[in-house]
């Protein structure tokens, strides 16, 4: 009586080993860059998040009469029962951390041109060139609006 053989041979595991390996050099870098990609997102959610936070303040300025005012008048409105610093019924760049709640991951600098930048630098107190960061710019004129350039992600 013949023995029926039974398993694999050398020659089909070394095949599929060779198969898996070919898998996953090509699926790898799919999954290498994953970190930027989520943190680019997260500026994606944050910009979107300054913008509600900028129309609801500019709301409460139009309800209050104060869209029409520069930012030497000080006006205000209260959100959340905070008070915030309108420049032409948006908020000031300085104000936008007050707006958001954000985690302690989020770095907030206010440059000296009327830009708020927040970005992602965990564990740092400044954030550095070429880092993920979304700015702000508050409106200088009676009907601009604030703008939101595009998120920096470089670095991330």
């Amino acid at each position: 009586m013949k023995k029926q053989q039974e398993g694999f041979t050398l020659i089909e595991l070394v095949a599929v080993i060779v198969l898996l390996g070919i898998l996953a050099v090509t699926a790898l870098p799919r999954f290498v860059d994953l970190q930027t990609d989520a943190r680019a997102a997260t500026l994606d959610g944050l910009k979107a998040a300054m913008q509600g936070a900028a129309t609801q303040v500019y709301a409460k300025a139009i309800i209050s009469g104060v869209e029409n005012a520069a930012e030497a008048t000080a006006p205000s409105v209260t959100v959340n029962g905070d008070p915030i610093l309108t420049d032409f019924g948006y908020p000031r760049e300085t104000q936008m951390a007050a707006l958001l709640d954000i985690s302690a991951d989020f770095v907030i600098d206010v440059t000296t041109d009327g830009t708020a930048r927040i970005g992602y630098q965990r564990g740092a107190a400044n954030l550095t060139a070429g880092e993920c960061y979304q700015d702000y710019v508050e409106p200088i004129n009676v009907g601009d609006q604030p703008t939101y350039p595009a998120a920096t992600v470089d670095g991330c």
